[in-house]
């Protein structure tokens, strides 16, 4: 069943078929599965799309070769232009050097280096410029203006958005038996292509889209909201690869015109995401890519019960940032503590700590010792000691020993 779309969206399904022919053979068929232990951690029948496994490790290397290879000969010659703070950047500079068409790409300061190394690695011109995402657009505009190129958009284009519904088409035809689809959303790009294509064959799914609170811009273009004091999107947020202060309105049309929807999730819970994701499928996300997990996990009542599609968008996260969500999540879980421990000045004091410790099955990670610090009293130390335990339950049952024992104990933040 294909559903008529207005012609203002500029998207149809015959452009999201188009795209698929285009893309056939040069882009991966990602497998689908099942995560029975996610599963059962939700409450609902989760079935992953792996789209981090494309080779520069996103969905959006769909779009941008689906643009690439409908450029005409002349657009060919003179090569594209493209702002990015990452995948985009490397999917379009992968095909463009495979297709012999030179790639120059904006990406903002602070963009982390690694991402900026591997643009470069594919063979594109990188420049750095801009603090944020909107900086940088403007700046590649104007390189478009000044040297001719052809600006390839990271999401509000027809054509990239056709073919970034690839994926969910791809999607359906592995698992047809889907009730809800769940994506990450920031510009709309993959948004929209993927109401395009779930409409068109699997009008009875239910299309959700998942932001963050930071960056929340299309959920209340959506919901026609206007933000409170004019408050523009945008902080810091795991999830940059949706951290988009200006959505496609294309994209938003499309969505509010095929009933699709939108969650929101705190970065909090996609931290939990991506170490569940890490811990039990065993695969690297980034904060994007967790989005939908995340979903499920701040709106379980929603998706409880019913055979849930997530599209995990993407793989490429720095590692510092996989390192700091990971220690943070040991520390929500209860697997991680740290605690303040005032102890008197003399022998075995340290020993008799580390013995209920030890007793309680608790394993020290670090130990600091302070006899002169400025928390301290006379013929006193402070400990500050940080270990491991299985969960919140077993971390509560070390603190209420340690209090057993009469050690004053202060949780540290």
């Amino acid at each position: 069943m294909q559903i008529g779309l207005p012609f203002t969206f500029g998207i149809s399904f015959d452009d999201v078929l188009a795209a698929r022919a285009r893309l056939a053979d040069a882009v991966v068929r990602t497998p689908a599965a099942i995560s029975h232990t996610l599963s059962s951690i939700t409450g609902a029948e989760v079935v992953l799309k792996f789209e981090n496994l494309q080779f520069t490790g996103s969905f959006k290397e769909r779009g941008a070769l689906n643009r690439l290879l409908t450029l005409s000969a002349d657009e060919r010659a003179r090569g594209v232009v493209a702002m990015s703070a990452g995948n985009h950047a490397q999917g379009l500079a992968h095909h463009a050097t495979r297709l012999g068409v030179s790639a120059t790409l904006v990406m903002p300061e602070g963009t982390p280096m690694v991402k900026i190394g591997r643009t470069r690695a594919l063979g594109a011109d990188v420049v750095v410029h801009g603090a944020t995402l909107v900086e940088a657009h403007e700046h590649a505009l104007t390189l478009a203006h000044d040297r001719g190129l052809v600006f390839v958009p990271p999401y509000d284009c027809p054509v990239v958005m056709a073919g970034q519904g690839t994926a969910v088409l791809e999607f359906l035809e592995q698992e047809p038996d889907l009730e809800v689809l769940v994506i990450p959303v920031g510009g709309g790009g993959l948004f929209a292509g993927s109401v395009v294509a779930a409409r068109a064959v699997a009008p009875h799914v239910e299309v959700v889209g998942v932001q963050v609170d930071t960056f929340a811009a299309f959920d209340a273009a959506l919901r026609g909201v206007t933000p409170a004091g004019g408050h523009v999107p945008g902080g810091e947020t795991v999830a940059e690869g949706i951290a988009v202060a200006r959505p496609s309105a294309r994209a938003v049309r499309v969505a509010r015109t095929l009933g699709a929807t939108t969650v929101v999730v705190d970065d909090s819970a996609v931290e939990e995401a991506i170490a569940l994701l890490l811990e039990i499928e065993k695969v690297v996300s980034e904060g994007a890519g967790a989005a939908p997990l995340a979903a499920l996990l701040s709106h379980p009542e929603r998706f409880a019960g019913r055979r849930v599609g997530l599209v995990l968008s993407g793989g490429n996260v720095d590692l510092r940032v996989l390192a700091s969500a990971m220690l943070r999540a040991l520390v929500r879980t209860g697997r991680l503590t740290t605690l303040s421990v005032a102890l008197p000045d003399r022998p075995g004091s340290l020993h008799a700590l580390t013995g209920v410790l030890a007793a309680q099955g608790a394993n020290v990670v670090e130990l600091s010792h302070d006899r002169m610090g400025p928390n301290t009293r006379l013929r006193s130390a402070v400990v500050d000691v940080q270990f491991e335990t299985a969960d919140r339950d077993h971390r509560d049952a070390v603190v209420a020993a340690l209090r057993a024992e009469g050690f004053a104990v202060t949780a540290v933040d």
